[in-house]
């Protein structure tokens, strides 16, 4: 492979070399003309092929979404080694979503065990009590329910309750368990709303005086509080589908919790995946704040920006409930892409005032010569 190297040639001509040949100057404009063709011409190919590339990463990852399993996986139980009892328990766990010996924790002020099979005899249980469950019936004449099971707090006190009334009164010991019904508490959720409107009204008055920044309108110099209300607003949409369309799933989980977003239903793993990502983020949101503002305007932007994370939360809750929270959700991510592309465009920072700039010359901000 030859180099072509460009000259002036005689008679104030432009040529180029390539040996001994040389080319005047109305050959090297057609030549010129012919390499910007090609560039354009390769530079489409390039571009076409990377957007058909990606075309076939959504669809191969639609098609593993629409594939993939949402539900746990029924355990076997043809290994001969298992016991009767095992098999029980296993049957139970998929079932039921619990099984023997799973521990609970009473969260109504307080709860009645019946003492059967003798009538009209309770054990009272009261908020905070702890049991275990010990054994499970059918009785198929109960209107109400006709799963009942038995729990125990103490070896003297033993009482059945039908599981329905279990599922509202009762919790699973295990924190994960425990701060999932927490967060979704009815209660804890007003409180949660009301907080956030007096938090958001109060930043936006301050806002209006130019007073304090807010997340995307009078934003800091950072891509990472916009994404992390994008993930607030995913994960939203994501648990809501779960409640909507798989709630066995999302039960399964509650009685049995992990932090792992491995060995669970897709859908599962996909939620797991976000909130870990959003944990991430918001230490990469602390870093950049902390380095931009001073700890009095970080304070506020950050009583702001867990407003926005909470506004997304019920808002996409609600919408997603009501099967719109999908398009509020694709235009959330459309509006986050743009904000990229914009951070993008902005290659150079002035030396003088630190302001971002496109190209480098004179900055509208402040003024300054950048070269």
């Amino acid at each position: 492979m030859k180099t072509i190297f460009y000259h002036r040639g005689r008679g104030g001509h432009r040529g180029y070399s390539e040996g001994s040949i040389f080319t005047h100057a109305s050959d090297a404009d057609r030549l010129n003309v012919r390499q910007k063709k090609c560039r354009k011409f390769f530079s489409f190919l390039f571009l076409s092929s990377a957007s058909s590339v990606v075309k076939n990463v959504m669809n191969l990852l639609l098609c593993l979404f629409l594939l993939s399993s949402c539900y746990y996986k029924a355990p076997l139980l043809d290994s001969e080694e298992l016991s009767e009892k095992t098999k029980d328990s296993l049957t139970y766990l998929y079932e039921r979503h619990y099984t023997w010996d799973t521990n609970l924790e009473v969260v109504d002020d307080s709860i009645a065990l019946e003492r059967l099979p003798i009538k009209d005899t309770f054990i009272q249980l009261n908020k905070g009590d702890k049991v275990v469950v010990a054994e499970f019936a059918i009785h198929p004449a109960d209107s109400v329910d006709s799963v009942w099971v038995k729990l125990a707090h103490t070896q003297d006190e033993q009482g059945w309750i039908r599981e329905v009334d279990l599922k509202r009164s009762f919790v699973p010991t295990d924190s994960i368990s425990q701060a999932i019904h927490l967060f979704s508490d009815t209660h804890a959720s007003y409180f949660v709303v009301i907080f956030a409107l007096f938090v958001g009204v109060y930043l936006l008055r301050a806002f209006r005086k130019k007073q304090l920044q807010m997340v995307y309108f009078n934003d800091i110099d950072s891509i990472y509080p916009l994404f992390l209300c994008l993930l607030m607003a995913f994960s939203a949409t994501i648990y809501e589908s779960m409640q909507v369309f798989v709630p066995e799933t999302w039960e399964h989980f509650y009685f049995n919790p992990t932090l792992s977003p491995f060995k669970v239903p897709f859908i599962l793993s996909v939620f797991l995946f976000s909130i870990w990502l959003f944990l991430i983020v918001a230490l990469a949101v602390l870093d950049d704040l902390f380095r931009q503002l001073t700890p009095a305007a970080a304070i506020f932007y950050l009583l702001g920006l867990m407003s926005c994370c909470i506004f997304c939360y019920f808002f996409f809750i609600l919408m997603t409930h009501i099967y719109i929270g999908y398009l509020f959700l694709i235009f959330f991510i459309l509006v986050f892409t743009k904000k990229v592309y914009r951070n993008i465009g902005y290659k150079y920072r002035c030396g003088h005032c630190g302001e971002k700039l496109k190209e480098k010359g004179i900055c509208p901000y402040c003024g300054a010569i950048n070269e």
